[in-house]
């Protein structure tokens, strides 16, 4: 089979296409023959934390298409159907973290950007119906980060505000849809007046420029919930709108993992600061039937070829993206 693989030292320039070897699936795993895969930023940090001498992987989380083979002891999915791959590994049921065993389909593993993938039986669905194969392949690890960071952490309600700094990334664009979906208030940031526009258009309330200062923008608003991925470039504006009892979740760090918090400012406003990543399979069950209810569909930004898997990365490297990156892998 063919597959878009990392081997050797750290980079992008170690990446190549080759053709590699099909496995049986073992005792409770499934085989799946993908039809479109997802490009997130962990591929490509993913790129840069690897070992100089590593082995080859096929990268990739996400991933959808259709079960070919299927080993002993496998439940609930047969031969022929169409499913979405859930990339969290070992994470069974919602919790606060997550257990030691867990981890993340694509790196160490191999992932999603080949032909062929073998996974665990309990981690695939059924595909919605309502879903496109290259909206439903882009699905998985974006739309459950924002479902745990939004429900799970950040306890989102109807009548309350949540702000989105630098939307325009999959995890972003997926928040967005999902706050309006129940009737919140959203608010995005951005430095680039094409994404603020776009958000606008899936129904945000406000966009407001990343550059600008936040509360002259905000007229003194204050925000019941902010979800960041930016980190040290939006920080110092987030304390400064977030309402006294606010939350703060954060599932990213695309600016610097370091920041400076005031802790007196922290204590006295009684701030929830918290950290998530992805969710559990009971999480993302809760979010295909949340996806379903609401007839939500992913944002595309664009569909390449799996041929043309480095342009997909420099596409992503580069930020010129809003919502997600499709790699079309199969007929």
């Amino acid at each position: 089979m063919k597959a878009f693989v990392h081997k050797g030292k750290p980079g992008i320039e170690n990446t190549h296409f080759t053709d590699m070897e099909e496995r049986k699936p073992k005792k409770g795993e499934v085989k799946v023959r993908i039809k479109t895969a997802g490009l997130n930023h962990r591929d490509i940090l993913n790129l840069h934390r690897r070992e100089e001498d590593s082995e080859p992987v096929v990268l990739g989380s996400d991933g959808a298409g259709i079960i070919v083979e299927i080993g002993e002891a496998v439940e609930n999915v047969k031969l022929g159907d169409e499913v979405i791959i859930n990339p969290s590994l070992n994470w069974f049921t919602k919790s606060d973290i997550p257990p030691t065993e867990f981890k993340i389909l694509g790196v160490p593993s191999n992932g999603t950007f080949a032909e062929f993938i073998l996974v665990p039986f309990e981690n695939v669905e059924l595909k919605p119906k309502h879903l496109s194969w290259e909206e439903a392949g882009v699905l998985s690890l974006a739309g459950l980060t924002a479902y745990r960071a939004l429900f799970t952490r950040g306890k989102l309600k109807s009548n309350q505000t949540v702000l989105i700094p630098g939307v325009g990334g999959g995890v972003a664009t997926f928040i967005l849809l999902m706050a309006k979906a129940i009737g919140a208030r959203v608010i995005v940031s951005s430095r680039s007046e094409e994404k603020m526009s776009r958000a606008l258009n899936l129904g945000a309330d406000l966009a407001i420029n990343s550059n600008n200062d936040w509360k002259d923008e905000l007229k003194d608003e204050k925000i019941d919930l902010i979800v960041d991925s930016v980190g040290p470039a939006t920080w110092g504006k987030i304390m400064d709108v977030v309402k006294v009892g606010g939350t703060v979740v954060s599932y990213g760090a695309t600016t610097g993992e370091d920041i400076h918090i005031n802790l007196k400012s922290l204590y006295f406003g009684q701030y929830n600061i918290l950290g998530t990543t992805l969710g559990s399979h009971e999480e993302f069950k809760e979010m295909l039937q949340f996806v379903e209810k609401y007839q939500l569909k992913p944002v595309i930004d664009k569909v390449f070829l799996h041929s043309e898997t480095l342009h997909a990365f420099k596409r992503m490297s580069e930020g010129e993206q809003f919502g997600k990156i499709v790699l079309q892998i199969g007929e």
